[in-house]
């Protein structure tokens, strides 16, 4: 008569781990930010307004800066406490914001996954003579 109220406690425990660790703080949707960028006319208090401080600012000459934006993402699986990582994928996003004089002259955003180098497996990396 215990076992049934014991299995029974192991999976409520099981649901509420779940539960807690698929939720998560709000996140970034650095893609769909990027829409709202527009070279040419965005400004940089635009950009600031739309996507707040950026995570690094790389000035490239007079006048010239990059705001940089990144975002790590993990799949559904990969948020799974304790065996997420052996079954889930990591992304991460980036998008960099070019300004000169206050105006965005260029937005370019990139997506990576963890697996997009799992091609350098794949060869033997002998040296060639």
């Amino acid at each position: 008569m215990h076992l049934p109220r014991l299995l029974l406690s192991v999976l409520v425990w099981m649901i509420l781990l779940l539960v807690i660790g698929c939720s998560s703080k709000p996140a970034r949707h650095l893609a769909a930010d990027a829409a709202l960028i527009k070279p040419g006319q965005s400004t940089v208090e635009e950009v600031i307004r739309y996507l707040g401080e950026p995570d690094d600012r790389q000035p490239l000459g007079p006048g010239t800066e990059q705001f940089i934006y990144t975002q790590d993402r993990l799949s559904t699986l990969a948020r799974v406490p304790y065996v997420g990582s052996w079954l889930g994928d990591r992304e991460s996003e980036k998008l960099v914001i070019t300004i000169h004089n206050g105006v965005v002259t260029r937005c370019e955003f990139h997506q990576h996954n963890e697996k997009d180098r799992d091609w350098a497996d794949d060869i033997s990396w002998e040296k060639v003579q």
